[in-house]
């Protein structure tokens, strides 16, 4: 792997979560900091992680998938790539960022069972925000359990 390349986790989850787990084991240049509080505390604790880095491939789940989002959108020069695995875009705290425009490549993977972050809105807000967009859309639920593991990481990492 060449520059940055970083994990941010759920709301709900940690850098002991399944995913987290799974990167460390199988790309372990890979960042997987653990995130609490706020947005703003979150946003403010990504920004000190990758304050000098460029290069950087965001993999954003669900909560950290609007966070890699509002990264992004804030850092478009520094940001080669977004993955987002059923990205909370459709959450209050991502209202003022609904109508911004990036050119950065995004691959969106989402649950077609998905009632968190349901797949009819989450794509179409995605897709009015990335001008280069690739959806999956998985036979799965929010999680992403049955599909997860599936992934050729290595043909998106």
């Amino acid at each position: 792997m060449t520059g940055t390349r970083i994990f941010l986790h759920g709301l709900e989850s940690s850098s002991r979560g399944t995913k987290a787990g799974f990167f460390k084991a199988n790309f372990n240049a890979m960042l997987t900091p653990d995130f609490t509080g706020s947005l703003d505390a979150r946003m403010t604790k990504l920004e000190q992680i990758l304050a000098a880095q460029q290069d950087i491939v965001l993999v954003g789940s669900s909560f950290g998938g609007l966070m890699a989002t509002i990264y992004a959108l804030q850092h478009p020069t520094r940001v080669a790539k977004l993955i987002l695995l059923a990205p909370a875009l459709n959450f209050p705290q991502f209202h003022p960022w609904e109508n911004q425009r990036s050119d950065v490549p995004c691959t969106l993977f989402i649950g077609c069972h998905d009632t968190v972050t349901p797949p009819d809105i989450v794509e179409k807000t995605a897709r009015r925000i990335f001008s280069s967009l690739d959806v999956h859309l998985l036979a799965d639920d929010h999680l992403l359990s049955r599909n997860f593991q599936a992934i050729h990481w290595r043909d998106f990492l």
